[in-house]
C-alpha cells in the first residue's frame, strides 16, 4: 500500500509538470521557431535517459538490446513530430482546447490498434470511441462561428500521439521500459537535430530561464511517470492522468488569458469518460 501511494504521489508530480510543460511550450512559440527549442528540449532528455540507462541493471548495453529496433528508432520521431503538432497547435488554436482535443488519445489508439495490432475492439469498446467521437464534436462545435481551420492542429496532434502510442504499445509487448525511453530519448534528439538545426533562432537571454525549465520539466515528468509505471498498473494511473486538463485550464485561463467555452467542458468530460471507459475495459481484457 505504501508504494501505491508513492505511486499515485509520481502521477501526480508527473502531470503537474507535463502542464507546466505545455505553459512553458506555449510561452516559447509565441516567440521563436517550435523545432528550435525541441531540439535542445530533447537534448536535455537524451543525456538524462542515457545516465538512467546506465545506472540501470545491465546498463547501457543491456538497454540498447531490442527485438524490435526499427519500431523503436521511429518512436523518437514521432514523439517529436507529435511535440511539434501540438504546440504550434498550443498558438493557433489555444493551450483550453489543445488539452480538451488531446484527451481523445485513448479513443485514437483504441481505433488504431485495430488495424496496426490486429485486436480486436468489441460492441462496448467501439461505442466508447463512438461516444468520445460525439464528444470530440461537441468540443470543436462546428456548427458555433467559432469553428474554424485552426482546429485542425489538436486534431492532427491527438492523431500523431495516437500513432505514437500504438508504437510504444507493440515495442511494449518484448522489450522493456528503460529500453522504450532510451530509444525515445536518443533518436528523438538526433531526429529534431537533423531539422531544429537548420531553425535555429538565438534565444533571447530574458528568455533562457524558460527554456531551462523546459528542459527540466521534461526531464522530471518522464522520470515520474517511469517511476510511477513501476508500481502501478496502467488502469490505476490513467484515471488520474486526466487531471492534467484541468491544471492545464487553469494555467491557459489564468496566465494567457484564453476563454473556455460550456460546450468545451461538457464535450471534454464526454471525451475522458469514454476514454476511461475503454481503459478498464482493455485492462479486463488483458491489453498491453
Amino acid at each position: 500500500m505504501k508504494n501505491k501511494s508513492a505511486g499515485y504521489l509520481y502521477v501526480l508530480l508527473a502531470i503537474t509538470i507535463f502542464a507546466a510543460q505545455d505553459g512553458l511550450s506555449k510561452f516559447l512559440a509565441e516567440k521563436y521557431p517550435v523545432i528550435a527549442f525541441t531540439m535542445i528540449r530533447f537534448w536535455a532528455f537524451a543525456a538524462f535517459v542515457m545516465l538512467f540507462a546506465a545506472f540501470s541493471p545491465g546498463g547501457l548495453r543491456q538497454a540498447f538490446a531490442t527485438r524490435r529496433p526499427f519500431l523503436q528508432m521511429l518512436r523518437g520521431p514521432l514523439l517529436v513530430l507529435e511535440i511539434i503538432v501540438v504546440v504550434y497547435a498550443f498558438t493557433v488554436a489555444g493551450l483550453a482546447m489543445t488539452t480538451a482535443i488531446m484527451q481523445a488519445t485513448p479513443l485514437i489508439i483504441t481505433v488504431l490498434s485495430i488495424p496496426l495490432l490486429g485486436e480486436k475492439v468489441g460492441w462496448r469498446r467501439g461505442l466508447a470511441v463512438l461516444v468520445g467521437l460525439i464528444g470530440v464534436l461537441v468540443i470543436l462545435n462546428p456548427t458555433g462561428i467559432e469553428f474554424g481551420i485552426h482546429l485542425i492542429w489538436p486534431l492532427l496532434g491527438a492523431l500523431s500521439f495516437g500513432l505514437y502510442g500504438i508504437a510504444t504499445r507493440a515495442v511494449g509487448r518484448e522489450d522493456s521500459a528503460v529500453t522504450s525511453v532510451l530509444y525515445t530519448g536518443v533518436f528523438g534528439a538526433i531526429a529534431a537535430t537533423a531539422i531544429g538545426i537548420f531553425y535555429w533562432t538565438p534565444i533571447a537571454m530574458a528568455d533562457w530561464p524558460a527554456l531551462m525549465a523546459l528542459c527540466v520539466c521534461g526531464t522530471l515528468s518522464h522520470f515520474f511517470l517511469i517511476k510511477a509505471y513501476g508500481m502501478l498498473s496502467a488502469v490505476e494511473v490513467q484515471p488520474l492522468t486526466y487531471l492534467q486538463i484541468v491544471i492545464s485550464v487553469g494555467i491557459a485561463t489564468v496566465i494567457f488569458g484564453e476563454s473556455i467555452g460550456f460546450n468545451m467542458i461538457v464535450g471534454a468530460v464526454i471525451v475522458v469518460a469514454a476514454g476511461l471507459f475503454t481503459v478498464f475495459r482493455e485492462h479486463r481484457l488483458g491489453i498491453k
